[in-house]
């Protein structure tokens, strides 16, 4: 039997993704007493391009998610640096809520979703990758978008590029 070579397929085929260990290393995200700074609060400091802004409003912003579910995965931040729901005024909580129902008509527009995963997970017990800062995210859904290749290869297959999906719904805006 030959024995496989170190990080090159074998009969298992494994898919690499090894730019998914900086996001668990917690990359971009504030995880305590460290010195990384907010990703929601850096991104609005950005120009729109650079920081992946699909909208501006207000009292709160949409962006692609740097680490999607799926293509057109977006976020609705506040602007502001709270963690929970009840800690937004009525004009963000407003505000973020029509951004949401902004965004599924644009996606749809885009491309077609057949649905939509929408939610807020409130603190770091709950799966918050960054819990300090409220968002809400809007996951567009296929039929058959969850194949083979996550349940069983872990991995996502991206069929566009984040800065093209982006300009895409940064123009139907």
């Amino acid at each position: 039997m030959v024995e496989p070579t170190p990080g090159m397929p074998d009969r298992w085929a494994r898919l690499w993704a090894p730019h998914r260990m900086e996001y668990l290393k917690g990359e971009n995200r504030p995880l305590g007493d460290n010195d990384v700074i907010c990703p929601f609060c850096r991104v609005p400091t950005l120009d729109d391009q650079a920081g992946l802004i699909v909208a501006r409003g207000n009292t709160a912003y949409v962006v692609m998610n740097l680490y999607p579910y799926n293509a057109g995965h977006l976020l609705i931040c506040a602007y502001r640096h709270v963690a929970d729901l009840t800690d937004l005024t009525k004009e963000e909580r407003d505000e973020i809520s029509d951004m949401t129902a902004h965004a599924m008509v644009t996606l749809r527009k885009v491309s077609s979703p057949a649905g939509f995963n929408l939610g807020m997970n409130q603190g770091a017990i709950s799966g918050a990758g960054v819990a300090e800062h409220i968002h809400q995210h809007v996951v567009p859904r296929w039929s058959g978008d969850a194949n083979f290749m996550p349940l069983i290869g872990q991995t996502k297959v991206m069929p566009v590029l984040l800065s093209q999906t982006r300009d895409e719904l940064a123009a139907a805006w």
